[in-house]
């Protein structure tokens, strides 16, 4: 299945054990993924319920692309989440990813996404 963010199609990757979770949804999923600007690049996706600036792909699973960037690099903090702000692109279609995978494994959501493939 495929959805348009800025124009741009990002084509989304259920596994089996992801469609059966989404099925049985009451409420929508909203998978955020994340793109950080810093000293280097981090890409995360985040689950949750928010619909805020969201695009529907049916009637069970949202999605939105956010991008943001750190206030300072800071390698030191390793793993850490460091503070950061939105970042507004003029144009942020070719930072919008062509993929978007979803899992669910033991009762958690598990997602990552791509440019390439």
């Amino acid at each position: 299945m495929n959805v348009t963010l800025y124009e741009k199609q990002i084509e989304i990757r259920l596994t089996a054990a992801a469609a059966r979770a989404l099925s049985q949804r009451a409420t929508p999923l909203v998978a955020e993924m994340e793109l950080l600007f810093s000293c280097l690049l981090r890409k995360r996706v985040y689950f949750g319920e928010s619909m805020d600036h969201t695009t529907p792909v049916n009637d069970r699973l949202s999605v939105r692309f956010k991008p943001i960037m750190t206030r300072r690099c800071s390698v030191s903090e390793g793993g850490a989440t460091p503070p950061s702000e939105g970042f507004p692109l003029e144009n942020p279609r070719p930072f919008v990813p062509g993929w978007l995978a979803i899992d669910y494994r033991r009762g958690e959501w598990v997602g990552q996404f791509g440019y390439a493939e």
